[in-house]
């Protein structure tokens, strides 16, 4: 679970350059598909809080999905 703002978001690929971008259409339908990372402050399972890097699709008027934590980097 993400605990406040998404800080540094940053555009990783787009368009064809997504490798699972048929899947996204198929699911979510057809958009602006972009696939970006940035930091954020998450509550792990366990109920740790830690910084991590998240990385996600979006897509304008579909919004945020199949967002994911990539590494953590620093607990707190």
């Amino acid at each position: 679970m993400i605990l406040g703002e998404i800080r540094h978001p940053e555009t990783i690929a787009s368009g064809h350059g997504i490798r699972i971008l048929a899947r996204l259409v198929k699911l979510y339908g057809r958009g602006n598909w972009r696939k970006v990372k940035g930091e954020a402050t998450v509550r792990l399972e366990d109920g740790t809080i830690a910084d991590a890097e998240v990385h996600w699709f979006e897509a304008h008027g579909i919004g945020r999905r199949r967002m994911k934590i990539k590494r953590l980097l620093d607990e707190r």
